[in-house]
C-alpha cells in the first residue's frame, strides 16, 4: 500500500483505489476496517476534501456531491456524514470554483491556466477558498496546500503553488505580523 504522501499524479481510473489504499496505510488500518470520520486528523480532513474534489473533477459535475460521498463510504469503507465539515467544504468550494480560480488566475505569471495540472488547480482553489474563509494562520493553509501538492500533484508542483499562495496571501492583505 502507498502512504498519503507517496501518491502519483491520480487519474479518474485508478482514483478508487488509491483513495482506499491511502486512507488504510495512513490510519494504520486494514483496508476492511471502517474509517471512522471523528478519527481523521485535520490533515487527514484536508486530504479527504481534496479527493471529493478530484472525485467531482474526474466527473465533470456531473454527480452529485451526495452521491460520490455515498460511493466513497460504501466503495472504500468510510464514514463521512453528510453533515460533516469535509462535505460542506467540498461543497461550497464546487458551488464558487469558477470565483476562486479568478482569484488566482492573475497570478499565474507566465503560466496559461489551462495548463496547470488539474491536482495543481484544486490545490489551488481549495487553499484560495480557505484563505479567504478561515481565520487559520495563513502559513498553516500554504504549508497544508504544499503537502497536498507534494502528495498528489506534479513533480515540483509543490513550488508552484507555495509561489501563486505567498501571492495571494499578500494581494488579499492576509500576511501575518511579525510577533506572530
Amino acid at each position: 500500500m502507498s502512504k498519503m504522501g507517496d501518491l502519483p499524479e491520480l487519474h479518474r481510473d485508478d482514483v478508487e483505489n488509491e483513495i482506499i489504499d491511502a486512507e488504510a496505510a495512513h490510519l494504520g488500518e486494514s483496508a476492511t476496517d471502517v474509517i471512522a470520520y471523528n478519527d481523521l486528523s485535520r490533515r487527514d480532513v484536508r486530504a479527504l476534501i481534496f479527493y471529493l474534489l478530484y472525485a467531482a473533477e474526474s466527473f465533470d459535475y456531473q454527480e452529485s456531491l451526495e452521491a460520490i460521498v455515498t460511493n466513497f463510504n460504501s466503495g472504500f469503507e468510510l464514514d463521512i456524514p453528510m453533515e460533516s465539515e469535509v462535505v460542506a467544504v467540498a461543497r461550497q468550494i464546487i458551488a464558487d470554483k469558477d470565483a476562486l480560480d479568478e482569484e488566482y488566475k492573475p497570478l499565474l505569471s507566465n503560466w496559461r491556466f489551462d495548463r496547470v495540472g488539474v491536482s495543481t488547480k484544486l490545490i489551488l482553489r481549495f487553499a484560495t477558498w480557505e484563505l479567504q474563509t478561515s481565520d487559520t494562520d495563513p502559513r498553516i493553509i500554504i504549508n497544508e496546500a504544499v503537502e497536498l501538492a507534494k502528495g498528489f500533484a506534479e513533480k515540483d508542483a509543490y513550488k508552484f503553488v507555495n509561489g501563486i499562495l505567498d501571492k495571494l496571501v499578500k494581494k488579499l492583505g492576509k500576511e501575518p505580523s511579525a510577533s506572530v
